[in-house]
């Protein structure tokens, strides 16, 4: 590394407009280099799809739909912290297999729930996450509709193969909440399946009404997933070019992962990084996107309504775009995170969307004052999302 260099939140927050492909549109022939940019969550369900209109020009449902379902370049998957995320089916290797974990690098931030179903049918980790592998052969000749389906017929195919002394515990009523709907083992299903989808043992197939439907890697694409030379290094890489000035912490933070795991994976692209100091605390940058850093500015295309976990939201150092920490709260919940409206990369309000039938209304609430034309700008955007859901905009109130 050489030597420290200084950069403001400006020159951070425009630098990372432009790489989230969020300081103008791109033509729909960069689909696939758009959403590859670091994958796209699709959590809560169409989220994804709000992300691509505000990235792509002249996007459509229709052409996203052909693209997930049709062609099939795009996969969504289980990815990083869990979640189902959109990318690249081509890139696969760095969006799924980079992220499985060696041995001890465990537990993920999203099977640490299991501990309770651990200790109840007293089987570990290593004995339970076997018999999930081996049951998701299942998806390799069939699709299942609803992840509630997905849980409780690979539960019914492992109780099988339990030991009788087992079985019962296995299909006792969940201790998580759904008693009613969800036995023990549909529970240890339900956690195991991410680190199985890093394998391609079980990605989301096209939706079935309003249930996202399940099946194998191999069965939606017709082939396994293809292993690319430095696919760990390219899943750091990625993350540095994204939300860089950036830390280890933040980037296991990102991907849900242990510390020993992330540390692993930060150190295959440690000899590509640059310090970059950042109010004084130092950050780590890719050196090739030091330039880029240092000379980004803002453009015209001042105001944004993101769509709740946009991947420009998605950032771990939240005081770059928005500086009162008792905002936080507001923007980022635990559930039912709202819309960010953004001005030159800063959040400066949230907006909410409400169907009424074929009719939308949208909330917007602003955080500070801004001018009459930016305003228009809000609604400017506000209909033209409303197009592309194919809906009628009925009103949209702005309030502070």
């Amino acid at each position: 590394m050489g030597k420290t260099i200084k950069v403001d939140v400006e020159q951070i927050r425009s630098y990372r407009l432009y790489v989230h492909n969020l300081d103008k549109k791109n033509s729909i022939s960069e689909m696939l280099s758009v959403s590859g940019t670091c994958g796209i969550q699709n959590s809560p369900p169409g989220a994804w799809e709000t992300s691509m209109f505000n990235r792509i020009e002249n996007c459509t449902l229709s052409i996203l739909y052909n693209a997930l379902y049709e062609q099939k370049n795009l996969l969504q998957a289980w990815s990083y912290r869990g979640a189902p995320v959109v990318f690249p089916t081509a890139q696969s290797d760095i969006f799924l297999s980079s992220l499985i974990a060696q041995e001890g690098e465990q537990p993920w931030i999203y099977t640490r729930g299991i501990t309770l179903a651990l200790e109840f049918l007293q089987m570990s980790f290593e004995e339970l996450l076997p018999l999930v592998k081996n049951a998701l052969k299942y998806l390799d000749t069939h699709t299942i509709s609803s992840k509630e389906s997905l849980d409780n017929v690979l539960a019914d195919i492992i109780s099988d193969n339990l030991p009788k002394e087992k079985q019962n515990l296995w299909n006792f009523p969940s201790m998580y909440g759904h008693p009613d709907k969800q036995t023990v083992g549909g529970a240890v299903v339900s956690f195991l399946l991410r680190p199985c989808s890093f394998l391609g043992l079980v990605v989301f197939g096209q939706r079935d009404g309003i249930s996202p439907t399940f099946t194998s890697f191999k069965n939606w694409t017709g082939h396994e997933i293809m292993h690319l030379p430095n696919a760990e290094k390219e899943l750091v890489k990625k993350y540095l070019h994204c939300y860089g000035p950036t830390t280890l912490t933040a980037f296991q933070n990102w991907l849900g992962c242990s510390p020993k795991q992330a540390k692993r994976l930060w150190d295959n692209v440690i000899d590509e990084m640059e310090q970059v100091s950042v109010n004084g605390k130092i950050r780590y940058m890719l050196s090739m996107d030091i330039d880029c850093l240092i000379h980004s500015k803002t453009n015209d295309r001042q105001i944004l309504l993101l769509g709740a976990h946009d991947p420009y939201l998605e950032l771990k150092d939240r005081p770059t775009i928005l500086p009162d920490p008792a905002l936080h709260k507001i923007v980022w919940k635990t559930v039912g995170n709202p819309g960010a409206v953004l001005k030159d990369g800063r959040i400066v309000g949230i907006w909410k969307a409400k169907t009424i039938k074929d009719k939308l209304d949208i909330i917007i609430t602003l955080f500070e004052e801004i001018q009459q034309s930016e305003k228009q700008t809000m609604s400017d955007r506000a209909e033209e999302y409303t197009l592309f859901r194919k809906l009628n905009l009925r009103k949209v109130i702005i309030e502070s």
